[in-house]
Order: structure tokens, then sequence, then C-alpha cells
């Protein structure tokens, strides 16, 4: 085992070439946090480490609330990330050790679901490793020392940026690295499902086993259909908001929607929305009205039309027509609100959501918002012109210093790093 006198990432040229590609520079920060995660993993498990591996966080530009009926999102990969140190062992033990939480013990030969670790990580673990196995995967173990910079309950996922690190690492030590984007993210997808307990769409793991930006067409939930977006906005500055609120007594309000949408879709004789074609949709929705709720009907209109606005924003970005694009956003936004309806809950009885909305229009910069996410409590997204220095300093002023976070596209998904250590 050698020894770490000093900072062998500091002045190096790799590195600072592989930060700019995964996390849009910032070395002499990154080189800190992987000296000090290298450390740590020898610290704890005697040995050197072999490998980094990164797997960052998400959002979701557009497309809300539309990937459980079999429609189009528009998503990307950020730069905030869950970072592991990996080294190799023999006897078919996956362990893990993040700063601050016990230890994870997984058994790749038994990883057996059980209900008293429902919500842990350590179902994550057995979940995504359960999965490899049933489509005739190779697994096996290893010894991964992780920090993470993700902000939790920031509507970001940070639970699907650890699934994906533990996907990728399987992935490549034991599968040649040969496995396919959506395949990772169907596997990290099944371990919040079956095994953390989490219902969730595939969204959130296909932008993030992806990376950079995409449109990911549902409409076959089995083979989603990818198509990448050329980002080059470079003068839009990204921020998500975490405006508050409990989720906690809001798990009603989350299943009525993709409910609703079905429920619509049943008046056509179909299970979801996808298989009702938009001009099918628009010739005889009018014959439905009285039969489901005005919000049910609402939210049916809010599915087309938020499909069409993924495609226009995806052609807009393509076309370099930063103007169409933002107003898109806004379109998105106003739809979500006056016709999803989930920026406000009855049960929640809170309105942080609404009144950031209000709030943020008014700092001279930002020039789109919208919620993020689930909606109903949590988090904003907000774009904001570069050339408008205050925007950062007003958010925190209005909201917190730690509930802002800047973010930055990343280009790469969940990844090994190429780094000789």
């Amino acid at each position: 085992m050698t020894t770490l006198n000093e900072n062998i990432f500091e002045g190096n040229a790799v590195f600072d070439s592989l930060c700019e590609e995964f996390f849009n520079g910032g070395a002499d920060a990154q080189a800190e946090r992987f000296h000090s995660l290298l450390c740590a993993h020898r610290a704890t498990f005697g040995t050197d480490a072999e490998e980094f591996y990164s797997s960052p966080g998400r959002i979701e530009i557009i497309g809300n609330h539309t990937d459980h009926n079999g429609g189009k999102v528009l998503c990307s990969a950020i730069n905030f990330d869950t970072l592991a140190c990996v080294s190799s062992r023999d006897d078919g033990v996956i362990e893990v050790k993040s700063a601050g939480y016990p230890m994870l013990r997984a058994d790749v030969d038994n990883p057996v679901f059980s209900v008293a670790e429902v919500g842990t990580s350590l179902a994550l673990v057995k979940g995504v490793v359960e999965y490899f196995k049933r489509f005739g995967k190779n697994v096996g173990g290893f010894s991964a020392s992780m920090t993470s910079n993700v902000p939790k309950g920031s509507g970001v996922s940070s639970s699907s940026s650890f699934e994906l690190v533990i996907a990728e690492i399987l992935n490549v030590r034991y599968n040649g690295g040969k496995l396919d984007a959506i395949f990772k993210a169907k596997a990290s997808q099944y371990a919040e499902n079956a095994y953390f307990g989490k219902p969730s769409g595939l969204m959130d793991q296909s932008a993030i086993a992806l990376g950079g930006v995409n449109l990911i067409d549902f409409r076959d939930l089995e083979n989603p259909v990818v198509e990448k977006a050329h980002w080059a906005f470079d003068d839009l500055d990204i921020f998500v908001v975490a405006t508050g609120g409990d989720h906690s007594n809001l798990t009603d309000d989350y299943a009525a929607i993709p409910a609703e949408m079905k429920e619509v879709a049943a008046q056509f004789g179909k299970k979801l929305l996808c298989e009702i074609e938009r001009d099918v949709w628009e010739n005889r929705k009018n014959e439905i009205k009285g039969k489901v709720g005005e919000r049910a009907f609402l939210r049916a209109e809010h599915f087309y039309e938020e499909n069409e606005r993924v495609e226009n924003a995806v052609k807009a970005i393509d076309d370099g027509d930063e103007d169409a694009f933002i107003s898109i956003v806004n379109q998105s936004g106003l739809s979500s609100r006056y016709k999803l309806q989930n920026t406000y809950s009855p049960a929640g009885k809170n309105h942080s959501l609404e009144n950031a909305l209000d709030r943020v229009v008014r700092i001279d910069g930002v020039v789109a918002s919208r919620v993020h996410g689930g909606g109903f409590a949590g988090t904003i997204l907000v774009l904001a012109k570069k050339s408008f220095t205050g925007v950062d300093d007003a958010l925190k002023l209005m909201f917190g210093e730690e509930n802002v976070f800047k973010l930055s596209i990343r280009k790469r998904g969940a990844a090994k790093l190429d780094l000789e250590i």
C-alpha cells in the first residue's frame, strides 16, 4: 500500500481535464475532495483504491408528470455527484462506507429483500444486484468509500445517483463496461421500487445514466427512446431552490395525478394517455366532459401539451433559439400550476411553492421558473441570465443560503473516471 504524503490530484493536468469534463471546472475543490476520499478509503479498508466512479444528480427541465403515462420528458444530468473510491475483493461481498453513516454490507450471492431494510441505502445496493442477476449479468464484490454533494430533499435525485454508482461499478468491474445506460437505469429503478419501497418512474435514473440533456420518450416503458439535445445556452445560470413544505402527508396528492390521467385514458378504452393519439384526443375530448372530474380533464390536457412542449424545447435548443426555449419553460410552469395543479395541496396546507414562484419572477435577471419534480411542496427550477450577477444573492436572501443550489449541465452520466492512482 502506497503512502499519501501529498495530494496527488493537485496540479495534475489529467485530473484538471477530467474536472472540466465531469464537473465543469473547480479542480482545486475537487482535488481536495478526491484526496480526502482516497485517504478515507485507505483508513477504512486498509488497501489502495483502484478506481474512482462518479454518478451525477439530475434536473427535470420540461415534462412534468408525463413519464408515468408514457409521455416525454426533457431532463439533464448535473455537476453535483456521488463520488466513489473502489477497490477489489474476492469474497462476493459489497461493502460501502459513506462519511457519517454505518458500513453497508451485502452478499451478492444472497441479496434477499428485507422489510426491515426498506428505505435504506442497503436496500438499494441489494436491489441493483438482484436486478443484474435476474437478467443474467455478472455480479461480484468490491469495497467502496463514498461521498456525495447531491443535496438531499432538493429534487435532484440523490437516491438515484447512489443507485447508478452501484450499477456502474458492477457494469465496469464485472461486465466489461458493456451494459447500456437504460439497462443500468432500469436496475436502479427496480431497486428503488422493489427494495427501497418508493414508487418512481424511469426518468430520474435515465437522466443520470445518460448524461447531458436528453428528450426521453416513455411511450414504450420497457424501451424508452432517447434523443440527445445539444445544449449551448452557456449564458444561462440554472438554480434549484428548496421552498420548504412537508412531503410526508402528500402521498395521496402524488398518486392522484397518474390515477386521474389513467381514468381519462379509460374513457377511450386505453390504460395510458400515450395510447391515445393527440389528434384523437383533440377530436373527442369534449365527449368525456362530465364523465371525469374537471381536474382529471385538465391534467390530461397538460399531458398532451407538455409532450409538445418537450419536442419544441429540443428544437429550440438545437436551433440555438434561447428566447423560444425560455418561453417554453415558462409555459410548462404555468401549465403545471393551473392544469396539472401540483403547486399546492389542501392536505399539506402549504403555499411555499406558489409563493416562491410569485417571488422569483420579481428578481432582475430571472427569465424562467417552474415547479421542479413532483410538486405540492419542495423545489422550483429557476433560469437566470449570467450577466445579472445579483440573482444568486437575491435567491439566497429570499430562501436561505442552504436552500439555493446553483447547477450546471453535466455531459457525462454515471461513469468510471479515467485516472491513474
